[in-house]
């Protein structure tokens, strides 16, 4: 009888825990399909990334634009310190670079027609290497490596900015 108490005290000290975990640190799960609201401005809801488009864009990355911005998306040591020709080294892909403070538009325009000659960029375009669905599956490989944070932001500049 004592063991029988102790292992329903033992299963529901488990499940309250399982349940309180879940409420604190996994809610989120339940906020698939909200609106992102950024300074009361509201966007539809982050769209699925589509596994499909992200292997192609991490084969494309991988062949296209690894050996500049790294095979993890690290980018280049000191990105943010200019060459002596005042261009910028290849920057990471990845949440700790900037790339998620742009819109699609932008990056895909970047990839494209390459970076803006204006701020001497090294960046080269690869509209006559690449397809624009290639362009679109390496612009999704990157978003899969984001964090939640910083998906729900640029999703946020995208959609916002084609609203303006």
């Amino acid at each position: 009888m004592i063991k029988t108490r102790w292992r329903l005290w033992i299963f529901l000290l488990i499940v309250a825990a399982i349940v309180i975990d879940f409420a604190l640190f996994r809610s989120d799960l339940f906020q698939k399909n909200q609106p992102i609201v950024i300074n009361g401005i509201a966007a539809p809801p982050i769209p699925t990334l589509v596994p499909e488009q992200i292997t192609l864009g991490q084969t494309v990355y991988a062949k296209s634009c690894a050996a500049c911005h790294g095979v993890n998306l690290e980018g280049k040591p000191n990105w943010q310190v200019p060459l002596s020709d005042g261009s910028l080294p290849p920057p990471p892909h990845d949440s700790t670079g900037h790339t998620w403070h742009h819109p699609d538009e932008l990056l895909i325009d970047i990839i494209a027609n390459g970076g803006d000659p204006k701020y001497n960029s090294q960046m080269p375009a690869f509209k006559d290497q690449l397809t624009s669905e290639q362009v679109a599956a390496v612009l999704e490989f990157i978003k899969s490596r984001w964090g939640r944070d910083e998906r729900e932001y640029q999703w946020w500049m995208t959609a916002v900015g084609s609203q303006q």
